[in-house]
C-alpha cells in the first residue's frame, strides 16, 4: 500500500512511533565526541516539514560554532541562572543549586533557533488576527528536528535560561526575529526513558492529559 494514499500504518509502525517520542528527552549531559554532519543536516532538513500558518516558514537556524559567539552565550546562561537561583529557598533552592541545566560545555553542536516575526511569506494568512502562530509554528519545526535527532541516536537540550535580548546582541540578528530557543545537541551520556527533573525529584509528571468538555 501507498501509505502516502490512506492511513494503512502497521500496528508495528505505530509502536515504534510511540516509543520515539517516549524515549525523546531533554539532555544535560553529552559526549564531546563529534556528531555525524549528514545524521545532523538530516535532522535539520526535518524542519521544512513542519507545517506554519499560511506556509510562512518563518523558522532562521544559525549555527554557533565560534569559541567567541559559545563563551558569549555561556555567560548569558550563567548570568540568568544565578537570577533564577536567587528566585528560590529552602529545599528548592538547594535542589536547584544541583541541577545541571545546560550541556552548553560539552555539546559539540549548538544552534539558535528564531522566529523571523516580519517575514512577508504567507502574506499574513492567519497571523493577521494571532501572529503568535508563526512561533508556534517554529515550535512545531523544531519538535520534528528533536524526534529526528532522537532516531539518529542523538540528544537534544533546550537552553531556555537565558536573556533573549542579550543572544540577540550577541549574535546580532535582524530585530524583527524572536528567539524561540538555543540548543544543544551531541552524544547523550546516557539514555534514560525518565525525564532528569522527575528523577531527581523537583516535579513528577501527569499521568493522562487534563481535558475538559464545554
Amino acid at each position: 500500500m501507498d501509505l502516502r494514499e490512506g492511513t494503512g500504518f502497521t500496528d508495528d509502525f505505530r509502536r515504534q512511533l510511540e516509543l520515539l517520542m517516549q524515549l525523546r528527552r531533554d539532555v544535560r549531559r553529552f559526549k564531546r565526541d563529534a556528531i555525524d554532519e549528514a545524521a545532523f543536516m538530516r535532522c535539520l532538513d526535518l524542519i521544512q516539514l513542519a507545517p506554519s500558518v499560511g506556509l510562512s516558514e518563518p523558522w532562521r537556524v544559525i549555527r554557533v560554532k565560534s569559541d567567541s559567539a559559545r563563551a558569549a552565550a555561556l555567560k548569558n546562561f550563567e548570568a540568568a541562572n544565578a537570577d533564577a537561583l536567587a528566585g528560590y529557598s529552602g529545599d528548592k533552592s538547594e535542589t536547584y543549586a544541583s541541577l545541571k541545566l545546560s550541556g552548553m560545555r560539552d555539546a559539540p553542536e549548538q544552534i539558535a533557533i528564531y522566529c523571523d516575526d516580519g517575514t512577508e511569506q504567507g502574506s499574513g494568512l492567519g497571523a493577521a488576527t494571532m501572529p503568535e502562530m508563526r512561533r508556534y509554528s517554529v515550535v512545531a519545526a523544531i519538535m520534528l528536528f528533536w524526534l529526528g535527532l532522537r532516531a539518529e541516536g542523538l540528544g537534544l537540550g533546550w537552553v531556555s535560561i537565558l536573556d533573549p535580548a542579550q543572544m540577540n546582541r550577541d549574535l546580532d540578528v535582524p530585530p524583527q526575529w524572536k528567539l524561540i530557543g538555543y540548543f544543544c545537541v551531541g552524544y547523550p551520556e546516557r539514555y534514560s526513558d525518565t525525564p532528569e527533573l522527575q528523577q531527581v525529584g523537583w516535579e513528577d509528571r501527569r499521568g493522562t492529559v487534563p481535558v475538559e468538555t464545554r
